[in-house]
């Protein structure tokens, strides 16, 4: 081989050389140029994130929340006796419940009942979020109010009398009755229809049998107890009008197909929420051709599908009071709980007995700790639930009873109670 000829093969396996490594050259440089650029798109959508939770006051609350915090919100609870006791301060303070329900065990008088709940408040001023205080309050023979406020008619008497102005009024008064006495959350109104004649629970609770009395009735007494500023809570989803066995002592079964609860036992229901209905309360029935397996108030057929889905609820859902025999002899409470948040409900109420309520609570979050229930459904709920108490402006201060123990704020309601009766 020539000398020149050598030369240019040299030439040229230089040249190559030379090439692949520009090209590899090349290829680092836009591999850097790749790897900055997403790791600038991770930023950006890490900044989208936070500065989307800024933009969000409640989000931003939820994510300073402990587990126990969070947890807590999602249950409500009762407790014995005139006064706060060890029990319900050991609720409030370590178990952080979002709110109390109290019953006639805890009424005596005007004075007892408003230093009861300002001593609540003052025992949760420690925590994050104020209480719910709530009640049963209907009207007729549910009443917890004490015995010097005079007792309004029963919701079949007002049915009978069939003027929404009037039920309007009656909502309002509700609300300044247990307005007045510090609560901000009130279990009514009954939305279910009376079209069994036996039914044992329901009765004159319901404004009557037709579904067009109900629903009409039922959405103003609501909107008269939205009014007053206290948050309603509509019952008992999704319609215990048509049952034979009482919820508090066996599981009460409805054979209705979706087609017959449409049309009938859910109309008062969808009004309600077509008109803002806030909260909605679950019954414990089991609905033989919905779900023949679950009580409605762990059924996420009725719950999710029907209630959140189709009739298109976004506010809270509370079951009815897991302690009743419905539940307590057919599940283990804190098993129900957990079934009952997975299936959509946002609040769990356990009115009786405080190993009730700590074997709740420790289910529902010893479920989040195993990943049974996740912390987006946690989440979702506890969102709904501040969202509800920042929309009724919920504080933890002190109620004046000053009027109110002078009868001034008492003689205010009995005179618009004794108009009332005047107009039935």
């Amino acid at each position: 081989m020539s000398k020149t000829k050598r030369t240019v093969i040299l030439l040229s396996v230089i040249l190559l050389i030379a090439a692949l490594l520009f090209a590899l050259s090349m290829k680092d440089t836009q591999l850097s140029e790749n790897d900055a650029s997403s790791s600038t798109d991770n930023t950006l959508t890490q900044k989208e994130n936070k500065d989307t939770h800024k933009s969000d006051p409640i989000r931003e609350r939820i994510d300073s929340m402990t587990l126990q915090e969070r947890v807590g919100q999602l249950v409500i609870v009762g407790f014995d006796g005139y006064t706060a006791d060890d029990s319900i301060k050991t609720m409030i303070q370590s178990y952080k419940v979002g709110g109390v329900i109290l019953f006639g065990r805890n009424v005596e008088n005007p004075e007892q009942l408003i230093t009861l709940n300002n001593t609540l408040k003052n025992i949760n001023s420690g925590n994050k979020i104020p209480l719910f205080i709530s009640i049963d309050e209907e009207g007729g023979k549910v009443s917890r109010m004490p015995k010097e406020i005079r007792k309004l008619p029963t919701n079949k008497t007002i049915g009978e009398a069939n003027d929404e102005n009037l039920s309007y009024e009656i909502g309002s008064i509700l609300a300044d009755e247990v307005k007045m006495f510090g609560f901000n959350m009130n279990f009514a109104p009954v939305l279910d229809i009376n079209s069994n004649p036996q039914n044992p629970v329901i009765g004159d609770r319901s404004f009557g049998n037709s579904k067009e009395i109900v629903s009409r009735l039922g959405v103003q007494t609501m909107k008269g107890i939205q009014s007053g500023g206290v948050i309603p809570v509509v019952k008992h989803f999704p319609g215990h009008g048509d049952t034979s066995e009482d919820s508090h002592i066996g599981l009460p079964a409805v054979s209705h197909d979706m087609n017959r609860l449409i049309d009938f036992e859910l109309i008062p229901f969808k009004d309600a929420i077509n008109n803002q209905a806030d909260a909605v309360m679950i019954a414990h029935i089991l609905l033989n051709k919905i779900d023949s397996e679950n009580p409605s108030s762990l059924s996420k057929t009725v719950i999710t599908e029907l209630l959140r889905n189709q009739l298109k609820f976004n506010g809270v859902i509370i079951t009815d009071d897991m302690t009743m025999r419905a539940i307590v002899e057919n599940y283990n409470i804190g098993e129900a709980a957990i079934k009952s948040v997975k299936a959509g409900s946002d609040i769990i109420l356990v009115c009786h007995g405080y190993d009730n309520e700590i074997a709740v609570i420790d289910a529902l979050k010893n479920a989040v700790e195993n990943r049974t229930i996740s912390q987006e459904t946690i989440n979702e709920s506890v969102y709904r639930i501040l969202k509800l108490k920042d929309k009724y402006k919920l504080s933890d201060d002190k109620i004046d009873k000053i009027d109110t123990i002078n009868s001034t704020d008492i003689q205010k309601i009995n005179d618009k109670i004794d108009e009332i009766l005047g107009a039935t």
